[in-house]
Parts: C-alpha cells; structure tokens; sequence
C-alpha cells in the first residue's frame, strides 16, 4: 500500500516567497514491516552483495560471548545491512557512473569518539552482480539491539521540505512568527501559536520527519553547520536520514493518510517499524559530496 502524506495547511512559499528558493525535494520513504528480497529497496533487508567481493567489517575493538563454546571472542565485526536503495525506486539519488543502487551497512555500536554506529556506503551496478552472496557473515557483537533494523518494505514518496528556522534569517522567523500569531481561528477557539508561535512552522510547514533521502537538515542538538568533503572541499549534501521515529506522539501532522489510524494508538509500532533508535531518539544524517559521490561521506546526528 503506498503512503501519502496529508497536504500541508498552506503553501508557506506562496505566502512568504523569500522561501520559495530554498526548497527542498525530499523522498520519504515509509518503511514498513515485510519480506523483502535483495533485488528491491530496502531498509534491513538482504543486499545485492556479490560473492566475489569481500563483506565489510568493522575493524574497531569488539568483544562477544560465544554461546556454543561459553567463552568471550574478540575482533573485526561484520557489518550490519541498514539500507538499500534502488535508484528506481529513489530518482533523487545521484549515483557515479552507471551505479544504479545504494548500499548502506554499520556496525551496532556507538564507538568512540563520536558515539555513533559507523557507516559504509557502497554504489553498485546490478547488471555486474552475477552471483548474489546468500549468506553473509553472522554480526555476533551488537551493543544495542536498537541498531539491528527489522526487514521493511519501502513505499517512497517525494516531498517538499523548507528549511528549519534555525538557517533562515532572523527578518524571516519575526514574519512566520508575527504570521502564526495572527492566524484565524474558529470561533470559540484560541489561537494555538500565540505563546509558541515558532512551532506551526516547525512541525507542520518546514521540515518532515522519518526515514528520507535528501531533503532538509532536522537542526536542533546543534546550530547549523556546514560539513565539507575532505577531498575537494565541496559543501556536502544531505543523502539519507536515518530516523527514531516517523512521528512523534505529540505531533501527527506528518502521519500518513494510510496510517491515521494509527493516531490512536500511543507509542504504535508503525511510526518506528525498522525499531532502529539512535542515540536515545535522535537522526543519524549521512551526507555526501555533490561533485563526487565516491569521495568519502560524512555522518551527523541531530
């Protein structure tokens, strides 16, 4: 079943065209429990990995409990698949060369000194794929069980997103302040911006929550910040949010048609199916290079 997202209010960037240029295309992409196989998009699912070519591993220091023999190993760590993406099925993507899919693995721990699973991305060409790896090695050292992602189903969806009000300008935020304050209302009601006017563009005009490629920066544990590619300098670009959750309890302005239901239910295992948590609730943000997608990408959490 696809997933759709209500419309917005408004079109803020009719009514404040100072936004219209920064828009944003963003692909949500609505995991949801299945099956999946290694020749569909994915998040948790099996990879379109080649036996020809060697598993990632992780190479900090990890240690585990062998339950066969009851003893404790230590090593290199085989990488987790988090996701995987066909360009097919993701049209923002921007692959090197011929690439047509998008890999992403991790390893489950929050090593140090950042505290956040380290990734590895991987572009691919399927019609190079001849023979596909069905058993891949066996991840034995997991830290947290919040980052081994259930198998999900993708139902992608392209958005707009504007901004968090943390990058606009300050002459910007007084006006959707000033704005928010001034909505109507139906008789009877009381404006619900008047004490917190910054939030109707928060939660409901900016920025959309979840699992999506491309898109805006969700700021908020930090100011926002420009990350540079190592290589040529090049201000990176979002590529993939890896989301806590798709909404939150407190505000279902994002949920999608499909799931309304789902509103009443506290806490629903919809609005977090892959059951990935990072870093007590948080988004992981990988970021690439827009002249050079093999360059070396960068990792945030916000």
């Amino acid at each position: 079943m696809r997933r759709t997202t209500p419309p917005r209010p408004l079109d803020v960037a009719a009514t404040f065209p100072q936004l219209a240029p920064l828009a944003r295309q963003a692909i949500r992409l609505h995991p949801r429990p299945g099956s999946p196989t290694s020749e569909e998009s994915s998040v948790g699912g099996p990879l379109l990995w080649p036996t020809d070519e060697s598993w990632p591993y992780c190479n900090e220091f990890h240690e585990w409990l062998d339950y066969e023999t009851g003893k404790f190993c230590e090593g290199p760590n085989p990488m987790l698949p988090v996701a995987q993406l066909y360009v097919r099925d993701i049209p923002l993507l921007a692959p090197p060369r011929r690439a047509d899919v998008l890999q992403i693995l991790w390893c489950p721990f929050e090593h140090e000194p950042d505290l956040k699973p380290p990734t590895k991305l991987f572009w691919r060409t399927v019609a190079d794929v001849t023979e596909v790896l069905t058993a891949p090695p066996v991840t034995r050292a997991i830290e947290y069980d919040e980052y081994v992602p259930e198998p999900c189903e993708l139902f992608p969806e392209q958005i707009v997103e504007y901004p968090q009000s943390l990058e606009l300008s300050r002459e910007i935020r007084l006006q959707l302040d000033r704005w928010s304050r001034g909505r109507e209302v139906s008789p009877g009601e009381s404006n619900p911006y008047i004490s917190y006017p910054e939030t109707l563009y928060a939660d409901q005009l900016s920025v959309a929550p979840g699992w999506k490629v491309g898109g805006c920066p969700p700021w908020g544990l930090t100011d926002p910040v420009s990350l540079l590619c190592i290589i040529c300098g090049m201000k990176m670009e979002p590529l993939l949010t890896i989301a806590s959750y798709e909404w939150d309890d407190s505000n279902h302005a994002w949920v999608p048609c499909e799931d309304q239901a789902c509103m009443k239910t506290p806490r629903s295992g919809t609005r977090n199916s892959p059951k990935v948590r990072i870093s007590k609730g948080n988004n992981l943000q990988l970021y690439v290079c827009p002249t050079s997608p093999e360059h070396p990408h960068a990792d945030l959490i916000q």
